[in-house]
């Protein structure tokens, strides 16, 4: 499944807002809780999870129904309201605690780690250890939900039930590899660790990157680090480009010629607020000038999330890789703007 869909389905932030009221009524199927299980344990063994692991983490498992409510409150299709101010949001996002935060954080990386990391990775640690920081404020709340529990409620109930089953199938396969049961805590929607990973993100892309042998991303920072730049090279960052650049718009410029005529199929509230993709040169000729270098050869996006004569970028696709980790303009420009911060 693509990631961007798997991540913004299960955002507990839910940071594409404002969003119309979510239907939550089921798939259809009827039965118990402890009959769904029973479908689940087969669809297990049939990908090769031992009976071992399947009796140890289906033991004793009941749904909860504080895992259903909050999945029930999740937005929905937009209606006719318009966005929030991003500014706002950014202030909050990008403040002294987090920028200082960030800024200790990548302090106490050693320097053979630093350039291991950018080195295999091609991705800034700044960019890094800014995502770090928003999912888990560096890693200093995990959630506390029994992730089994979470996501076997969440595939019975039956909202999004292919995406939860197959989640849930994925831990178990986690518990197959080595993962202790201690560590299966996370958030209600089953993403879990420093980098809040799902089970499936992690089987594919978690690392080790301490060389211990282990993919340690509950306690980690080497680990996680890596991790997340293993999954933003896996989604196409691009080595040597920035995510974006503040820039200048001329109070003349016809915004209406670049709006975007495409409809995104995922995420369409997100990518319906970005411009036309044009060369960084095609933009200076319109009059847009890039604050900071983006050279002239570079596709980019024009956003002004705030409006006219308010802060203005030129967004690259190094903007829409962080899209695929949280599928939310508020989220992605935010861990820019603090990545620009931590770095300096």
């Amino acid at each position: 499944m693509n990631r961007i869909r798997i991540l913004a389905a299960v955002s507990a932030l839910s940071l594409c807002l404002p969003m119309g009221g979510a239907s939550a009524q089921s798939s259809g199927y009827g039965g118990s809780f402890p009959a769904y299980l029973q479908l689940l344990s087969a669809q297990a063994r049939a990908e090769g999870v031992s009976e071992r692991t399947i009796q140890q983490v289906m033991q004793g498992l009941t749904p909860n129904q504080r895992v259903i409510d909050l999945d029930r409150a999740q937005p929905g299709s937009p209606t006719t309201s318009g966005f929030p101010p991003m500014a706002p949001y950014i202030s909050q996002h990008v403040d002294a605690a987090r920028i200082n935060g960030g800024r200790r954080v990548l302090a106490s990386i050693s320097p053979a780690t630093a350039t291991a990391i950018q080195r295999e990775y091609g991705v800034p640690l700044p960019i890094v250890v800014a995502i770090f920081g928003h999912e888990t404020n560096y890693g200093s709340y995990t959630g506390d939900f029994d992730l089994a529990r979470s996501l076997a409620t969440l595939a019975w109930e039956g909202r999004r039930r292919d995406l939860f089953a197959s989640e849930f199938i994925a831990l178990l396969k986690m518990v197959d590899q080595g993962v202790p049961q201690y560590r299966l805590k996370g958030s209600w929607a089953g993403a879990f660790g420093y980098p809040q990973f799902l089970p499936s993100v992690y089987l594919r892309l978690a690392v080790d990157g301490d060389g211990d042998g282990r993919r340690d991303i509950w306690s980690s920072r080497a680990d996680t680090l890596a991790s997340i730049a293993n999954y933003f090279r896996d989604a196409g960052w691009r080595p040597g480009q920035p995510w974006g650049v503040p820039a200048s718009v001329p109070s003349s410029f016809n915004r209406s010629a670049v709006q975007t005529g495409l409809a995104s199929p995922v995420c369409p509230r997100v990518h319906i607020r970005l411009s036309k993709w044009k060369t960084v040169k095609e933009w200076r000729a319109l009059g847009i000038q890039p604050q900071r270098y983006l050279a002239d050869n570079v596709m980019a996006s024009l956003f002004e999330p705030d409006g006219r004569g308010k802060p203005a970028y030129l967004l690259t696709g190094n903007y829409r890789v962080i899209l695929e980790y949280n599928c939310s303009n508020y989220y992605a420009l935010s861990v820019g703007l603090l990545a620009d911060e931590i770095s300096r």
